[in-house]
């Protein structure tokens, strides 16, 4: 298994069908005990139950810093090690420019920068401590393409920065044995998207992409799963596209 003996925390993961829980669910598979990270309301205890015995689900705000290190600390006590982080927490807007206020671009920046920031933070002393460890940030194909289907500039902008944020992390701490690394995934068909793309729409955009489909979570999942295994020590700073060829570059 590839990730025996590793301990994974997984951030926004208790949505069942959402990147997040993918995520765990498959690193689970691999051998890994895992953390799922996530607000009071999805009930992450829960969600980690479904993973079967050995695994832990914690409230957590990935935008309040004593948050993220009290949720780091309690992983730590309960699993003895932090091995991997999954920086998946985001939420986005479909706004146009214009219409973005400062509540807007504070809310939306907050939980996918600041929080991959924060979270981040609180997972390092563990990893240092060990000279190990891998975090791997969940951006978007919209960073990179100047705006996506459903987020707004602001949603552009937020996963923008945690590519150069995860990039000048990789710098910074290859030194101590700790890779960082982005996934930016394309559209792939989560709760976010559900029932707000007809038919009609979801074949036209099918049509566009090079596979021919829209992405699934076990996509992005897998991809979460290599860079947090061994198969990929020799990547650190890098963006893995998980687009299906929407964007090609």
């Amino acid at each position: 298994m590839l990730l025996k003996d590793k301990v994974a925390v997984i951030t926004g993961g208790a949505g069942i069908n959402g990147l997040g829980f993918a995520t765990a669910r498959q690193m689970a598979a691999q051998g890994a005990r895992v953390a799922i990270l996530d607000l009071a309301r999805a009930e992450p205890a829960g969600a980690a139950a479904r993973l079967g015995g050995g695994h832990i689900g914690l409230v957590a705000d990935v935008t309040d810093k004593a948050s993220c290190d009290a949720a780091a600390a309690k992983v730590v006590e309960a699993l003895g090690r932090i091995d991997i982080l999954v920086n998946n927490a985001g939420i986005t807007q479909p706004v146009k420019t214009l219409d973005i206020t400062g509540a807007d671009y504070d809310r939306i920046l907050d939980v996918s920068l600041r929080g991959t920031l924060y979270m981040s933070q609180a997972v390092l002393p563990a990893m240092r401590k060990q000279q190990s460890g891998s975090i791997v940030c969940i951006s978007s194909v919209s960073a990179q393409r100047g705006g996506g289907i459903f987020g707004g500039p602001h949603y552009s902008a937020a996963k923008a920065g945690v590519l150069g944020l995860a990039r000048a992390m990789a710098r910074e701490f290859g030194v101590e044995g700790i890779r960082v690394n982005c996934i930016t995934p394309g559209l792939i068909e989560t709760d976010i998207t559900q029932g707000k793309l007809t038919p009609e729409r979801k074949k036209e955009i099918s049509e566009s992409i090079p596979l021919a489909r829209l992405g699934r979570a076990e996509d992005v999942a897998g991809a979460c799963v290599f860079l947090g295994s061994e198969l990929s020590a020799y990547c650190t700073g890098i963006t893995l596209d998980v687009n299906g060829g929407m964007l090609i570059h």
